[in-house]
């Protein structure tokens, strides 16, 4: 089977082979055929990112395959399941712990970008019937932080305003949930081709960040006094404007940092009373539920462009473009 692996950080992806692996007892053998890229997998291969990644490890953190063989005891799965892995395999419900979260995938262990993989037993999910492969794939990360985001911690309740910023995966995800959820939904991007693209998705407003860089105070202006709930990604960049965007008593989670530089003034959210809160993924229990109400509303992540297993050099430099609106994602041909 053919793999890929990182020799260490900020060095080459490397393309190998080795044979096919068996599932020992609770284990599970996936034929994976598709996978996404996130930002972290671009901060893993420049080394920029902050946790510890195991030499050699074999990248991305997202994929779905078929399972093709079961351990002894594994009562789960049989051959022919349609199933994604957990990006936390030691966190299967409730808070998140130090111990539940010390292992992920393409970090402290191997992650997914091979052409077979094996898991534990209660490391997978079943994916949605109505998703291909490459679909399925881009659930573990931006799909399960945005839900955690808009609905298990934002708690969603129909008619609140809720803010996305940009067209990335995770943020194309929280509108479509929120969207899903009877919110008002405002979203912002420096590109008027993609505001239009998100006005499509259900966004009821918009906002050209570039044309408007105070865009916290035109948010707040636009919902009557801020949004209920915000979902910001670019971390130092964004989370000044994000508090002022935030109404009073508002709720923003911060789910990815993309940039470092600027920062807040705290008595934002003292002063306003803001629930600040920071997300990263969640348990296999809100994967479940996530793709519960996924599968029962037939919604379709965003797909921004489809890549070869052998292409992940062209679908990282493209998602490191910025152009994407949603997810990009490799399949096998």
């Amino acid at each position: 089977m053919k793999y890929f692996s990182l020799p260490r950080p900020g060095t080459e992806l490397v393309l190998g082979e080795r044979d096919v692996p068996e599932p020992g007892p609770g284990q599970v053998l996936v034929r994976m055929l598709g996978w996404a890229v996130n930002a972290r997998d671009l901060m893993i291969l420049k080394g920029f990112y902050p946790k510890p990644v195991k030499p050699d490890v074999v990248p991305l953190s997202d994929g779905a395959g078929e399972v093709v063989a079961v351990g002894d005891g594994v009562r789960a799965w049989t051959a022919g399941d349609r199933v994604a892995a957990t990006y936390f395999p030691r966190w299967l419900s409730g808070p998140g712990t130090p111990e539940k979260t010390a292992d992920d995938l393409a970090g402290t262990l191997d992650g997914v970008l091979a052409e077979y993989a094996v898991f534990a037993e209660d490391a997978l999910v079943a994916v949605p019937a109505h998703l291909d492969y490459a679909e399925a794939a881009t659930l573990p990360s931006a799909g399960v932080t945005a839900w955690r985001a808009v609905v298990e911690e934002g708690g969603l309740v129909p008619g609140q305003t809720v803010l996305t910023l940009g067209s990335g995966g995770l943020s194309t995800f929280a509108l479509q949930f929120a969207a899903l959820g009877g919110a008002h939904v405002v979203a912002t991007s420096g590109s008027a081709a993609k505001l239009e693209r998100l006005r499509a998705l259900g966004a009821t407003e918009t906002l050209d960040h570039t044309a408007t860089p105070e865009w916290g105070a035109a948010v707040a202006e636009l919902t009557g006094g801020g949004a209920d709930h915000v979902v910001d990604v670019g971390g130092g960049g964004t989370i000044g404007q994000s508090l002022i965007a935030a109404r009073y008593g508002g709720h923003v989670s911060v789910a990815g940092v993309l940039t470092h530089e600027g920062g807040a003034d705290p008595i934002l959210v003292l002063v306003k009373q803001l629930t600040l809160r920071g997300l990263t993924n969640a348990s296999r229990e809100t994967f479940q539920a996530m793709n519960r109400a996924i599968e029962h509303t037939g919604l379709k992540p965003v797909i921004d462009r489809r890549f070869g297993f052998e292409e992940v050099a062209g679908a990282l430099e493209h998602l490191a473009s910025g152009t994407h609106i949603g997810k990009v994602v490799l399949e096998h041909g």
